[in-house]
């Protein structure tokens, strides 16, 4: 099938992901920091299913320009990483942070450190009948280490690792996303979507533009090759595939993470299902490389702008043009931000800015089916677990 749109992420110039320069130019700013670190996320469709995030965190200071594409199974262009992507490297990067800061705290010795994660999605349902709805299940975390405790205490150290993430406030809270939403310029009430009760943003429009890369000698994001194929119950690799009007697929990410010399994670994506390119991402907490937090909230808002597009394409309806400013509000970590406790997180806010020549109730349509279809909204609101397992080297 023909990709969908153009290759703007190829054509633009640009390195996919870079620090801001010039953030405060750009107009970006922070939320305020209620919990422990604050994000707002600016995401713009480029074309087709391509995406643009602009993040910028209160606890850092940074802003990261970061892109999104899908692969042959959206029709896209696969010029960068899937939203699911985002999420995945940003939780292991997250629960790297809590492990090795929760070691130093206890005094174990960690030798050697590697994580393989899989998160798994499901998508369920008829799109013409507006029946279809994403879903998460638990996910899968295998811990290979060297370090000097018994079985019992190792379990229990890692259990306290993943539990002291921040994200872990997403995964336990059942979160309910709160919305806002925006047609033509003009403030529109939701219709099944839950309202957040504060006005609607300023539209971001397009101050993307203006974004100036901040030098660095790091490749934040290359890709990697085809992802070794694995079986995936229900899983799908055939092009169009998530474009289909009636779906019963699961979804597979994977991702590896180490730990370099330099102290930067190292995190390679597996695309298992849809099957498609493995790309390796760089994640730091020091402003190096894009910290897990950053990783997260860009994810989330990728994912929710890809359901617009999958929306009005498989319905062929009219969206030109749409954006979201996207507030993510996390605690510090439990071992890394020194609480001692379990990472917490409020609910997403997010503005939504559609421009459509489509009616307000189709508007309203547009933000119900793209909040319910959305994998990363239903990762906030199930209970997960993380299901661990430990192999020693």
């Amino acid at each position: 099938m023909a990709r969908i749109g153009k290759n703007l992420i190829a054509d633009s110039g640009l390195v996919p992901f870079f620090k801001l320069a010039n953030a405060d130019e750009v107009s970006t700013d922070a939320p305020e920091n209620r919990k422990g670190d604050a994000l707002r996320t600016w995401v713009r469709s480029l074309s087709g299913f391509q995406k643009e995030a602009l993040v910028r965190s209160a606890r850092t200071g940074d802003t990261w320009r970061l892109v999104s594409d899908e692969g042959p199974y959206l029709n896209g262009h696969d010029a960068a990483p899937c939203p699911l992507a985002f999420l995945s490297t940003g939780m292991v990067a997250s629960f790297m942070n809590e492990i090795t800061a929760l070691a130093d705290i206890r005094g174990v010795e960690i030798r050697k450190l590697k994580l393989i994660q899989d998160n798994y999605y499901t998508m369920k349902g008829s799109m013409p009948k507006r029946t279809m709805v994403g879903g998460a299940e638990n996910i899968e975390l295998q811990v290979e280490i060297d370090c000097d405790l018994d079985d019992a205490a190792l379990h229990q150290f890692l259990l306290d690792g993943t539990y002291a993430s921040p994200l872990n406030g997403l995964m336990r809270g059942q979160l309910e996303s709160l919305f806002k939403l925006g047609r033509n310029g003009k403030e529109l009430a939701t219709a099944k979507a839950a309202e957040l009760d504060a006005p609607l943003f300023p539209d971001p429009g397009q101050h993307f533009d203006t974004s100036v890369p901040e030098a660095s000698g790091l490749t934040l994001m290359e890709p990697v090759g085809a992802t070794p194929k694995k079986a995936v119950v229900l899983g799908t690799a055939s092009g169009g595939s998530s474009l289909a009007d009636e779906q019963d697929r699961r979804l597979n990410i994977g991702a590896v993470a180490v730990l370099r010399e330099d102290g930067i994670k190292e995190i390679q994506q597996m695309q298992y299902s849809p099957y498609g390119t493995s790309f390796r991402f760089l994640s730091s907490e020091d402003g190096r490389a894009p910290d897990a937090n950053t990783l997260i909230s860009a994810g989330i808002g990728f994912c929710f702008m890809t359901q617009f597009g999958r929306f009005v394409s498989m319905l062929k309806l009219d969206l030109p043009d749409y954006r979201i400013v996207q507030d993510t509000h996390f605690s510090l970590g439990g071992a890394s931000g020194g609480t001692g406790r379990a990472g917490e997180a409020d609910p997403i806010e997010t503005h939504v800015y559609l421009q459509t020549g489509e009616s307000e109730e189709t508007a309203q349509e547009m933000l119900d089916i793209s909040e319910q279809t959305c994998f990363l909204h239903a990762f906030c609101r199930t209970d997960l677990k993380t299901k661990l397992r430990v192999r020693r080297v």
